[in-house]
């Protein structure tokens, strides 16, 4: 399981730092994308996104899950069940709930 805290893959100015290694990178990518998707609505159950999972040689499609806004996002792969859970996304430039 990927325990995340997205804040740590960000620069001083709130975004994707560069300075880091291309997985890295790519890794908080997908953090975002799981972000942005999760707080368009807040689901009680899992409920499936338009994203691929990011396991190589896998082609399921990730689900998460966010019962309450103040608590981490759970995300897992509809087929390797490959999953993890995202923490201190609140606030971010992709948390669509952010001064609501």
């Amino acid at each position: 399981m990927y325990i995340s805290n997205i804040t740590h893959y960000l620069d001083e100015t709130g975004n994707i730092s560069t300075q880091m290694p291309t997985e890295a990178r790519e890794l908080a990518s997908f953090l975002a994308l799981v972000i942005d998707e999760s707080t368009k609505n807040i689901p009680s159950t899992l409920s499936a996104t338009d994203i691929r999972c990011f396991e190589k040689g896998c082609d399921g499609i990730i689900k998460y899950e966010l019962i309450n806004p103040k608590d981490d996002i759970h995300w897992i792969c509809s087929k390797c069940q490959n999953e993890g859970r995202i923490s201190g996304w609140q606030g971010t430039k992709w948390d669509n709930n952010a001064g609501k």
